[in-house]
């Protein structure tokens, strides 16, 4: 006989409850074909010949996914940025310093911080955010990843079994990407954050690196992807449009505040790329941006457009828009049109806004 715990009668007849209170709401849900596309998807598995093991990966994966939403959904509509970097950097050390130091400046400004949580800089990012204005992805680690003591709360701490979700969750919730010198793990996260901007698998972000003053860590890892990838043609030119380097805290913070001053946030319906705005476009401006970024379309012309009948239940529906036959491919480039776009727009309200 096997000595796996078999779920009582009492948890089935409960459970059992649950769904089918669950089943009857899902024809008054909004989103009630997503959650029965999700309840088929786990019948499939539950009886299909799964082996145990992949069992309780799924299993795990739900809860870490569970408690992010839990946790998180209280913030969802404030603009966020991810700081990332070394657990063992110390108090003393001025790239722990220029993380608190960002932290606390960028918070003043209205945005939320996120952190893995931990040490080093992540520990500075929550102290320099204060209180009540950061939240922390923890880690279930077998060494030096406890929580530190600027997490305010466990409301405001989620503690992740797998890399990969608290990966999909700080790349989901954050609005920009600030990250400082650290080992494998940061250089994970640097190369994960490029890739999936680089794809198009994430939203456009202002993705910033960030050094001591004087420090070259960046600059040094610039130079290894000009020579071994740029070099031999494993990227291309336009892909250093994805990020900003820097030594400097003025320059970091303007790279990040810039990059919403008039662009707001995209989408695609039908094919077609929607980027929403805080304000119209002139002639002139559409003119230029026609001018200058003819090359990233499929087809057609770079348009105003008032929004799509598919975004009338968006909450930034009255928000005005510009649609264009995006190629997907040179998201460099389309960094460089959101820039131009902050640019070439008047907007008169404070940033930031919520989104």
């Amino acid at each position: 006989m096997s000595d796996r715990p078999s779920p009582s009668s009492s948890a089935i007849a409960a459970l059992r409850g649950e769904l089918n209170s669950l089943l009857d709401q899902l024809p008054m849900s909004a989103n009630g074909d997503l959650m029965l596309q999700a309840l088929a998807t786990l019948t499939e598995i539950g009886q299909a010949d799964t082996d145990r093991l992949n069992l309780k990966i799924l299993s795990s994966t739900l809860k870490d996914v569970g408690r992010a939403f839990r946790t998180l959904a209280p913030y969802r509509h404030d603009r966020k940025i991810a700081i990332f970097g070394s657990a063992r950097t110390s108090p003393q050390a001025a790239e722990y310093q220029m993380a608190r130091d960002f932290s606390a400046y960028v918070t003043s400004q209205g945005f939320m911080v996120i952190t893995g949580g931990g040490g080093g800089i992540m520990e500075a990012g929550n102290q320099g955010a204060g209180h009540g204005k950061s939240l922390g992805l923890n880690i279930e680690l077998p060494f030096e990843q406890g929580s530190n003591a600027f997490i305010n709360s466990n409301d405001m701490l989620v503690t992740f079994k797998y890399f990969f979700t608290r990966k999909l969750f700080f790349l989901k919730e954050s609005d920009a990407l600030a990250i400082f010198p650290g080992g494998f793990g940061t250089q994970d996260e640097a190369f994960e954050c490029l890739t999936l901007s680089q794809t198009g698998k994430s939203v456009p972000v202002p993705i910033v690196l960030i050094d001591k003053p004087g420090g070259d860590y960046w600059q040094n890892w610039a130079k290894y992807l000009e020579k071994n990838l740029l070099g031999q043609g494993l990227i291309n030119a336009n892909d250093f449009s994805l990020f900003t380097i820097t030594d400097r805290l003025d320059v970091a913070c303007e790279a990040i505040s810039s990059f919403y001053t008039v662009y707001h946030s995209s989408r695609y319906v039908d094919g077609k790329l929607v980027l929403r705005l805080k304000a119209v476009l002139s002639d002139e401006a559409m003119a230029e941006l026609n001018d200058r970024f003819s090359d990233i379309l499929v087809k057609g012309t770079i348009d105003r457009s008032p929004a799509l009948p598919q975004e009338i239940d968006d909450e930034s529906f009255t928000l005005p828009r510009i649609v264009l036959h995006f190629n997907q491919r040179d998201l460099g480039r389309l960094y460089e049109m959101i820039r131009a776009i902050n640019r070439l727009g008047t907007v008169e309200f404070a940033h930031p806004e919520r989104k």
